[in-house]
């Protein structure tokens, strides 16, 4: 394996788009930039939350694929762990002094079974979702061959309409295998609804999660009947994360995005009908893109276009401004309608991504930006692993 190369050694421009103690005005575009301010203050936020709801925040990994900002995380808000949805995204965390991660996915592969199974040895706590009884054998059988402990949650569909089971029979059979097998351990429920994280209206949100909490209640009361506790009843968005934390059934959330904030989810409504983009999380995560042409003069053309970010949720918005708007994009170019003829070329404009997670995963770097100057540069660790 080559030695990890010091970021001063690497080229402004070419390796990263930025140096230490540069001027925010010097940054190289289009890349991502991190209001170090916004961001702690999220993370406190956050973490002050999930202590006065008396319950356990493990984070979501995936959002940022960032070690750096979930020991960040761990630091400022009190995190007990991480969640991943691969087990290669898992890994880079495990490797990056991260001691409790939780795979909230199924792993069903025998290769990344076995990966799995190695993770212990990296002196982190392993555990990973199971829905279907056929999946315990294998995964007892490599934790087995390895020496070492898998956890397991049974992951509840509660409304997502994807992975896990939709009662609590199966919930129950699934335990007891777990519970049963050598090498692992039944360590409680995985129940995240994410059809509804980004519903507009809060009563909305409130209604589904409310048929959710309903379910994960009645599995954790027949399994304790059988014997059966739930060290971790996990789920929890940032769209929900005070429904479950405050069920009395949940004891573990997994927010993601409250971090860094994006489009999308800033438009959602907090109980008093405000966007939570506008006093409940700030926007701390931004694409910085330069304008490249105004050869039209009612429109701008800036360099942060579709290889830049993911307009699955929509297209960002411009921060800070109300008389331009990022209108249109295509693989290298983003089109800014301009009807006052405002912008100038090589000026800087912040975008705020309509979705934070995969735009994340298309850059190398983040730029951790504090008071006009960059104070720290962070890589993306886990980009790209999609294992």
């Amino acid at each position: 394996m080559n030695a990890p190369v010091k970021l001063e050694e690497l080229e402004v421009g070419y390796d990263v788009p930025a140096a230490i103690g540069m001027s925010e005005n010097d940054i190289q575009t289009p890349c991502l930039v991190l209001d170090l301010d916004a961001l702690e203050r999220n993370i406190v936020k956050m973490g002050n939350f999930a202590k006065e709801m008396g319950v356990r925040h493990r984070i979501h990994g995936k959002m940022h694929k960032s070690v750096d900002v979930a020991l960040l995380q761990e630091k400022l808000g009190g995190s007990c762990g991480v969640c991943c949805q691969k087990v290669s995204e898992a890994e880079v965390f495990a490797r990056g002094g991260i001691k409790d991660v939780l795979v909230s996915n199924q792993v069903r592969d025998p290769a990344k079974i076995d990966r799995l199974a190695r993770l212990p040895k990296l002196g982190a706590r392993t555990i990973c979702c199971v829905d279907d009884v056929a999946n315990v054998a294998d995964l007892s059988a490599a934790a087995q061959k390895h020496g070492t402990e898998i956890e397991c949650l049974v992951e509840i569909d509660c409304g997502a309409g994807r992975c896990g089971v939709t009662t609590t029979p199966e919930v129950v059979e699934i335990a007891k295998a777990i519970d049963a097998a050598p090498g692992l351990k039944f360590s409680g429920i995985q129940a995240y609804q994410g059809a509804m994280q980004h519903m507009d209206e809060y009563e909305d949100r409130k209604a589904k999660i409310d048929i959710a909490v309903a379910m994960v209640k009645d599995a954790v009361d027949a399994l304790k009947a059988e014997g059966l506790e739930c060290d971790i009843v996990g789920g929890g968005g940032t769209g929900s994360y005070y429904f479950e934390g405050n069920s009395g059934v949940y004891n573990e959330l997994q927010c993601g995005s409250y971090a860094f904030m994006d489009a999308d989810y800033g438009r959602i409504h907090d109980k008093d009908g405000n966007r939570i983009d506008q006093g409940e999380w700030e926007n701390a995560l931004f694409i910085l893109t330069s304008v490249m042409s105004h050869a039209k003069a009612e429109k701008a053309i800036c360099d942060a276009g579709l290889k830049a970010q993911s307009v699955d949720s929509g297209l960002p918005f411009i921060y800070g401004r109300d008389d331009v708007e990022y209108i249109k994009c295509s693989d290298e170019h983003g089109v800014i309608s301009d009807p006052k003829g405002v912008l100038k070329v090589n000026e800087k404009l912040k975008l705020v991504p309509g979705h934070c997670d995969p735009t994340c995963n298309v850059h190398d770097w983040y730029v951790g930006v504090r008071n006009g100057k960059v104070e720290t540069i962070w890589p993306v660790s886990a980009r790209g692993k999609a294992y």
